[in-house]
Formats: structure tokens, sequence, C-alpha cells
């Protein structure tokens, strides 16, 4: 199962950046443009809002995790989490998490 993990975690970093990549394309390299049309209507507001709070209760757990089971480089799922997304981030950490310790 732990290379599913990985699987689900590049899929999650190479499929989304394909629809910003072509959203650029198509409107420029505008970062305040790209935050505009997170905002363009109540259903991407939500699943704005919807992603943000995943991301966010994932860090929790991230960091709660880490303080117990001292696996350190589960702490890459974060970054990878807010720049990439969740969908590369939790992933990445459920493949960091399952691998064996010690």
């Amino acid at each position: 199962m732990r290379w599913v993990w990985l699987a689900l975690a590049v899929w999650g970093a190479l499929h989304p950046t394909r629809w910003f990549i072509a959203w650029f394309a198509q409107n420029g390299y505008s970062w305040s443009g790209l935050f505009a049309a997170w905002r363009a209507n109540p259903a991407t507001t939500g699943l704005m809002w919807d992603a943000t709070i995943a991301a966010v209760a994932l860090t929790l757990w991230i960091l709660s995790e880490v303080r117990v089971r001292r696996n350190w480089e589960a702490l890459a799922a974060i970054p990878a989490t807010f720049l990439i997304g969740i969908g590369c981030g939790l992933p990445l950490f459920l493949f960091l998490r399952t691998r064996p310790l010690g």
C-alpha cells in the first residue's frame, strides 16, 4: 500500500499543476488573478476554503505525529501541501508515515 501513497502524491502534484499551467497560459502570470479566480463564485470559494481547512488540519496532524514518532522526514509533507496542494501533501505524508522506523 505504501507505493500507492507515493503514486497518489505524484499524481496529486502533476495533475493539478497541469490545470494551473493552463490557467496561467490563458490569463497570464498573475497571482492576484489566480486568487481572484478562487473567489469567482460561491462554488470556487467553498472549494478554496475546504482545501485550506483540510491543509491546516493535515499540518496539525503531521506536527502531532512527528512529535510522537520522531519521523522528521514527514515534515516534508507540510511545504508540499501548501506549495503544491493537499492532493500531493496528504498522500506524501501517508507514504512517509508508513515507512519502517528505526
